[in-house]
């Protein structure tokens, strides 16, 4: 699986919610992802780990 890299535009309590490069919007549990994820930081999704970039 290709790696797909997102912005997080907000958090709303226990969610984040995030647009791809592509333009395609999520909302992922912030338990998932790596400490330090915070609005303006940008991710990499790997299958199914997550990294900050």
């Amino acid at each position: 699986m290709e790696p797909v890299y997102y912005t997080i535009t907000a958090i709303d309590g226990d969610y984040a919610r995030m647009i791809s490069d592509a333009g395609v919007e999520n909302q992922v549990a912030m338990f998932l992802l790596p400490e330090g994820a915070d609005v303006g930081r940008r991710l990499v999704r790997e299958g199914l780990e997550w990294a900050l970039l």
